[in-house]
């Protein structure tokens, strides 16, 4: 026995992206359904003070997700904790399958499947993920009280995990390839500002060090790109924060991408390649990657949903079917 659900939108996808959709795909009477995904909430449930989300002069990230969640869910979205396995967009209904079980059909979808960390790849950074390497402050800063630390990286991202870092460790050492950070100035400020942070230049990260027995971190190899001289620093936890790739693994091969694999829309459209298809947020955002501007491509995307539906209509399928929202398959 499988279930078989169809909605006229479904979204894929729960960040700031996912759930504005939601929001303005019940105000338009669509009875969306939402599936989660592997991480509900998005990247901001592993943010800490979040200062640039407007009318809030500084957030939690996990609070705002949950207040994003329980506005879409009061203006009549269904949302789902299940995990979107498979996606075919060949022809309407489109089909989705649920890790589980679950066939998801639809006249129209919405991918907000955001973006998720990028790891540098090196055999060491695999072995001790878990066990000294993370790409969450907030997930696992509280572990390394008292700790030297190393962060990984040059970004508004990296910074961030630094400067939260010193909540808890005695030092961090903020590693970077460059002499210059790409984060934004104020975030370069507090960091020049905090005596618990000491930037390393022209460095790169190329071994995590650790041991076995039990099995934990306890420095890191580096290199210095001007000079190619070796050295180590010593550390119990290595937070790589180097950025993050679109989640693109449902669409990559059927969907138009560029950019790295970051899904194509239409000039000042969320339309993808294929009608019927609208991709918003990080999934197709790789110049601004703001929380704000990913809820305003979640607007856009159910508005664009709606008005495609009215032209369009249903699906063949939905529109000879007269089974309910929620129906069974033998």
């Amino acid at each position: 026995m499988s279930e078989t659900r169809h909605t006229k939108v479904l979204i894929i996808g729960s960040g700031p992206a996912g759930y504005t959709a939601g929001v303005y795909a019940s105000r338009a009477m669509l009875n969306p359904i939402l599936v989660q995904g592997i991480e509900p909430g998005g990247q901001l449930t592993t943010t800490t003070e979040v200062e640039n989300w407007p009318g809030d002069t500084e957030v939690q990230g996990p609070d705002l997700m949950v207040r994003m969640e329980a506005h879409a869910k009061a203006m009549g979205t269904e949302i789902i904790g299940d995990i979107i396995s498979d996606l075919d967009m060949s022809e309407r209904p489109f089909k989705a399958k649920g890790d589980s079980g679950t066939l998801y059909t639809c006249d129209a979808v919405i991918l907000a499947t955001g973006a998720r960390a990028k790891w540098l790849g090196l055999p060491s950074e695999e072995k001790y993920k878990g066990f000294g390497v993370s790409a969450c402050a907030t997930c696992d800063g509280f572990f390394y009280r008292g700790q030297e630390i190393v962060v990984i990286g040059g970004g508004n991202t990296a910074v961030e995990e630094a400067l939260f870092l010193t909540n808890f460790a005695s030092k961090v050492t903020l590693i970077h390839r460059r002499d210059e950070l790409r984060a934004e100035m104020i975030l370069q400020d507090r960091l020049k500002k905090n005596p618990k942070i000491e930037p390393l230049w022209f460095h790169q990260l190329e071994e995590v060090l650790g041991e076995d027995n039990p099995t934990g971190v306890t420095g890191v190899r580096v290199k210095n790109v001007k000079t190619g001289e070796i050295s180590e620093v010593p550390c119990k936890g290595v937070f790589v924060a180097i950025g993050h790739a679109p989640a693109n693994e449902l669409v990559k091969d059927v969907l138009e991408t560029h950019m790295g694999g970051y899904v194509v829309t239409k000039p000042d459209s969320t339309e993808t390649s294929i009608p019927g298809v609208f991709a918003a947020g990080d999934l197709t955002d790789h110049k601004y990657r703001q929380a704000v501007t990913s809820a305003g491509m979640g607007c856009m995307a159910a508005l664009e949903a709606e008005r495609f539906l009215a032209e369009h209509g249903p699906s063949d399928d939905a529109a000879a079917s007269d089974t309910p929202k929620a129906a069974v398959d033998a």
